[in-house]
């Protein structure tokens, strides 16, 4: 693939973690980005959230404060197409994990997605290859598609969450700042 501009990595991040921002890394490096826009989703069309949404905000520009070329935005959009709609970005790559990828076609409007951008998908152990060939056959322009190594991480958002409100440590699991920022607003605890 040649050289992207743009990528666009969105999502709820309630909260972000590691496997997030080794994501953006990757795609940074692989693909040569010179801006990371990472949008955070004010209302998920798809998902109900945990923490409000300036609180996720926060969370997320102290997660990518040391990605090269990250910008962090609040997104009104419930619908990634309709985010790319308004947005209309040149020359852009939408970051998703091989995961995401399987289950695209359920996206709303996949087709326009990719008219509008390129998909950047991170490939990591655990989605077989039989099942990404798969995904890839059912949209209508599968050239659009640009496949990139992924170390894993394993850890995902619900986990983090779990975790705070058991009282453990997520030092592990989310950056640092963040981990701190979460302890001070009081995110995620029992009975929240």
């Amino acid at each position: 693939m040649e050289r992207v501009r743009l990528g666009i990595l969105g999502g709820a991040f309630d909260p972000p973690h590691l496997g997030h921002v080794a994501l953006a890394r990757a795609a940074v490096a692989e693909l040569g980005l010179e801006r990371l826009l990472v949008l955070v989703v004010a209302d998920p069309g798809h998902k109900d959230t945990a923490a409000p949404a300036e609180a996720r905000l926060e969370l997320t520009r102290l997660a990518f404060a040391d990605v090269s070329g990250a910008e962090v935005e609040l997104d009104e959009h419930a619908r990634t197409v309709d985010s790319l709609e308004a947005r209309r970005p040149e020359d852009a790559v939408f970051l998703v994990g091989a995961d995401e990828l399987v289950a695209f076609h359920r996206w709303k409007r996949p087709d326009r997605m990719l008219e509008l951008v390129r998909l950047g998908v991170a490939v990591r152990p655990g989605v077989p290859d039989e099942q990404l060939r798969e995904a890839r056959a059912r949209l209508s322009s599968p050239d659009r598609i640009h496949f990139f190594e992924l170390e894993p991480v394993a850890v995902s958002s619900t986990e983090v969450r779990e975790r705070v409100a058991r009282g453990e440590p997520i030092e592990d699991l989310v950056p640092g700042s963040v981990a701190a920022e979460i302890e001070r607003l009081g995110l995620y605890a029992a009975g929240e």
